[in-house]
């Protein structure tokens, strides 16, 4: 399934795409707790929601206009850093990685960004709020987690997941660099576009078989295969349920592609009245204008 939040004339709901791309309304099942309660109780209510799409009995919502598919996260997005080969060279060689040593990490590098940094399909990404004008894009494959646990071995791992949806971990490079970590520089307000909506594993099929695609304005930045990842989202996921409890609703970002803005020489930052848009095979296109 392809599931979404929604607004409409000032109320929000959650829904699931048909097949034509319509937006049918799943807010009868979930209540108030909205893409959160789904994602709690979905060995419930998924197979209910499924059985009603296929039947078509699922009221049609026109007019709706797509939000962050989890516009409140249960807590901070976790995400993963320099976790695609070129791109950890790429960042290494950048003078703006701060983690030291060597360009490939031996074990995951995970920060957080924080809730309020998420926004949704086609809203406004505040690149304006950066005193120092180095605001750049990531996109990336992020895996939202279904049924939680702790210490969840690799070999089991799939097993723990809800879903996958596109982030943009945008970043502003030089608080990153200043602040010799990177939550501040990528945990800005609105600095976490995601969307357009969470596809289960059985909608995305093998992830191996996904491509990232980053354009700016049309003109194309990023393309790695997820294949390409240095930890995948198993590692991942197991990676940190050894040390932190996963929950359900937990995002995880999985770390972007090569042909990020600070890759160039001189850099390519955004701007304001830029475009960007992530798109990844069956996970459709998040799109969001820059101010």
């Amino acid at each position: 399934m392809r599931l979404v939040s929604y607004s409409l004339d000032g109320q929000s709901g959650t829904g699931c795409l048909d097949a034509e791309d319509k937006v049918r309304d799943l807010t009868w099942l979930t209540g108030p707790g909205g893409m959160n309660a789904l994602i709690e109780a979905a060995e419930d209510l998924l197979p209910r929601a499924r059985a009603a799409l296929e039947q078509q009995r699922l009221p049609l919502v026109a007019g709706a206009r797509l939000v962050a598919p989890v516009p409140q996260p249960v807590r901070n997005i976790f995400c993963a850093g320099k976790n695609y080969f070129a791109h950890a060279h790429e960042f290494h060689d950048s003078g703006f990685d701060s983690t030291g040593g060597e360009a490939v990490p031996e074990f995951p590098i995970i920060f957080t960004k924080a809730t309020t940094s998420v926004i949704g399909p086609g809203a406004p990404v505040p690149a304006s709020s950066d005193p120092t004008a180095s605001v750049d894009y990531e996109g990336e494959l992020a895996v939202v987690i279904g049924r939680g646990g702790r210490e969840i071995p690799r070999e089991r791992a799939l097993g723990h997941v809800f879903g996958y949806v596109i982030v943009n971990d945008i970043t502003s490079r030089e608080l990153q660099k200043r602040h010799g970590q990177w939550v501040l520089g990528k945990g800005m307000d609105g600095f976490c576009p995601m969307g357009p909506w969470i596809a289960t594993p059985d909608e995305t099929g093998p992830l191996d078989a996904l491509t990232l695609r980053t354009e700016v304005n049309g003109e194309s930045r990023q393309e790695a295969r997820i294949a390409d990842l240095i930890f995948d989202v198993p590692a991942l996921i197991a990676a940190i349920s050894e040390r932190i409890t996963l929950l359900p609703g937990d995002i995880i970002a999985t770390g972007t592609a090569p042909g990020v803005g600070i890759g160039f020489t001189p850099p390519k930052y955004l701007k304001p009245g830029d475009r960007v848009a992530v798109t990844i095979d069956r996970l459709g296109r998040l799109e969001n204008p820059i101010i």
